[in-house]
């Protein structure tokens, strides 16, 4: 649920999670030292867990960006045979994802109808949000981690050893520097921004975060309008964590959140650049545009208490000619 400042009543997402890491190196990762803290902002100490093929259990939901994220990055390094994936469906009460895709409502391998199970597996009194993302140990069926930025940033990471031969470069080493802004822009003003939008609790609020919200849109216009992707001709993880806010755009945001200047698909290098990545193997068929819309109009009854979901916006053109070959 969301929560606001004292002052103004803007939206403020709690972005404190479970600060461990599966690294494989126990206290060391791939990327530099590890042994405490986290980028959620906890304070805790991070305990790391070993990489193993087969122990861990992805559970998602492709109703969630934040979930949506992890399931592409999972399939774009070819990830599917080493870490096995749970599914939630798109609507869930206020305690907990549940398990209703699959038959009798149960997760077939972790036995369980709730998410909230796998947590109290690991803390009986665990006081905060049951959050998708969330990488679970199978064999002790509890919660290893819910941090979603850093659960992306292992896949590549990580598990390099169990990449396919011709998984992408997600983190260049050449453009990184560049990248870590990027995505830190992305997410407080597009991926969060949305956010801040469809939850203010005032119009000043309100207002403040739809202005914020288009001054970066439109800067990404502009950069998009001359390169194929944010960090130049390949996909990067940049270009994951917009992509999920980017397909939500019109048949969430725009209306149920009030971010209605104008539609994704009247900004012509967005819109390019959403369907190229759309018609890329494991964006297209990892988006569910029906379990979006569920999601947020039938969850959120602060915002939409009839919990009518629509039945625009009009979806196939995700399918049409993109363009963008020639950047």
């Amino acid at each position: 649920m969301p929560t606001y400042t004292e002052q103004g009543k803007e939206f403020s997402r709690d972005m404190n999670y479970i600060p461990d890491r599966i690294t494989r190196e126990p206290g060391r990762s791939q990327d530099g030292w590890v042994s405490t803290g986290s980028t959620s902002g906890g304070e805790l100490e991070a305990p790391t867990w070993p990489v193993e093929p087969g122990r861990y259990r992805l559970v998602a939901a492709k109703a969630c960006p934040w979930a949506n994220r992890a399931i592409i990055v999972r399939d774009l390094l070819g990830l599917e045979d080493v870490i096995s994936m749970g599914l939630a469906g798109p609507t869930h009460d206020v305690n907990s994802w549940t398990f209703d895709l699959d038959p009798g409502g149960v997760d077939p391998v972790l036995g369980y109808e709730r998410l909230q199970q796998a947590y109290f597996a690991r803390y009986a009194d665990y006081p905060r949000g049951i959050t998708v993302p969330a990488m679970v140990d199978e064999p002790t069926k509890a919660v290893v981690t819910n941090d979603f930025p850093w659960i992306t940033h292992d896949f590549f990471f990580e598990w390099r050893d169990h990449h396919r031969p011709d998984a992408p470069d997600l983190w260049p080493d050449d453009v990184r520097e560049e990248m870590e802004a990027v995505m830190k822009r992305i997410f407080t003003e597009v991926n969060n921004g949305v956010y801040r939008c469809g939850f203010a609790g005032s119009q000043e609020a309100y207002e403040d975060a739809y202005d914020r919200l288009w001054t970066a849109l439109d800067w990404l216009e502009e950069r998009l309008t001359d390169r194929r992707y944010l960090m130049g001709d390949a996909i990067t993880e940049a270009d994951v964590r917009l992509f999920t806010t980017l397909a939500r755009f019109d048949p969430v945001y725009h209306g149920h959140f009030k971010c209605n200047r104008n539609k994704l698909t009247e900004m012509p290098a967005l819109w390019g650049y959403a369907r190229d990545l759309f018609q890329t193997p494991g964006f297209g068929e990892n988006t569910d545009f029906d379990q979006i819309k569920r999601h947020y109009y039938v969850v959120h009854e602060d915002i939409n208490p009839t919990g009518i979901v629509p039945k625009g916006p009009e979806l196939e053109s995700w399918h049409s000619p993109h363009g963008r070959e020639r950047l």
